[in-house]
């Protein structure tokens, strides 16, 4: 099978023909329809994931047809399904309490094990998987296996955003474009603050009520617009500027929700740990969702209550993966590249 492969960090991938994958006994390998390219997969292609190594076929937000069964899966071949990145055991004490993402003994393709930058992927544990509706385009429910996924469980599972709350959304970009619609469809007004004009401009097109360039007055201007501060506040980039605007603009008993990743330079950062305390805010962290979980969102998108089609931008071919991750080194246009072509 033709595979994009991490050789050298920060270097074009190398498009090879591989052995395709075995199949697990507990799962099943699927031919990829659809592949997401994530900043999380930027974060790995760059050197800064620790779990992420030369040799790694990256690709975790994916859909695919089951081609291949193991013994103990209850797929069969045909079958369309969309994968949460996380795939949990279903057996451990966190498992059982319902917290799959936090699993001990989770498996990770993309990341550690072969992903979906490649023609076909190997799914072990697919009791995590999901069936993919009909009506819901693989373009887009690639995106339900990390970004949409990610932030419906922080505004649902984490922060309980209500409606009528005001939610603030630090970066615009995939997951944060995704909390956003999320939060408008919740019910919440949403505030929106990027660096980039122009996917400012797309949210508001979308409905989001307020826009803010990011600068030295982000958090205040947020507090202005939501008459005292934000009710919940998340922050999608995982760097210090935006973490502290985030904290800043909530008003007294916010809930802060740290969605992006901070890994690599950015593991350790200065947080304005005052404000914390004299206005009694929550921190959240967040990664991922529970597998059981999928219904309520494929639901909700399914029955038109939300359309998360604007977050595709493009339909690329698996050789143009590496010019998508190089995009993330800088301020990217609006809308995420999705990989349907495996074969170009």
């Amino acid at each position: 099978m033709r595979a994009a492969v991490l050789r050298t960090y920060n270097e074009p991938l190398s498009i090879e023909d591989v052995p395709d994958p075995d199949c697990p006994p507990d799962g099943v390998v699927l031919r990829t329809i659809a592949c997401g390219i994530c900043r999380s997969d930027w974060h790995g292609w760059v050197g800064e994931h620790p779990r992420v190594k030369p040799g790694q076929i990256g690709g975790h937000e994916y859909c695919g047809e089951v081609v291949e069964v193991g013994r103990d899966s209850r797929w069969a071949k045909g079958d369309r399904v969309v994968a949460p990145f996380i795939l949990a055991c279903g057996a451990c004490p966190s498992c059982q309490s319902g917290h799959q993402n936090t699993c001990p003994n989770q498996r990770l393709p993309g990341f550690i094990e072969p992903g979906a930058f490649a023609e076909y992927v190997a799914v072990p544990m697919d009791h995590n998987l999901a069936r993919l509706p009909e009506s819901l385009s693989p373009m887009v429910a690639a995106g339900l296996g990390c970004r949409v996924t990610t932030s419906w469980h922080a505004l649902t599972g984490r922060a309980a955003l209500q409606a009528g709350e005001w939610l603030a959304v630090h970066g615009t970009g995939g997951v944060g474009l995704s909390a956003a619609l999320l939060g408008k469809a919740l019910g919440a007004h949403v505030v929106v603050v990027d660096v980039v004009r122009e996917k400012l401009d797309h949210a508001l097109s979308l409905g989001i009520d307020a826009a803010v360039m990011a600068g030295d007055d982000t958090a205040a201007r947020i507090r202005e617009i939501t008459g005292g501060g934000a009710h919940v506040s998340v922050e999608a980039l995982g760097i210090a500027a935006t973490v502290n605007s985030s904290l800043d603009c909530l008003r007294a008993l916010g809930r802060h929700v740290q969605v992006g990743m901070p890994v690599g330079h950015t593991a350790w950062m200065n947080i304005d740990m005052s404000t914390v305390y004299a206005r009694n805010l929550a921190l959240f962290g967040t990664r991922g969702m529970p597998s059981w979980r999928y219904p309520s969102l494929l639901g909700l998108i399914t029955a038109g209550v939300v359309d998360m089609s604007p977050l595709i931008a493009r339909e690329v071919a698996l050789s143009d993966t590496s010019a998508e991750l190089a995009a993330f080194n800088g301020p990217t246009p609006p809308g995420m590249a999705v990989i349907t072509d495996f074969g170009g």
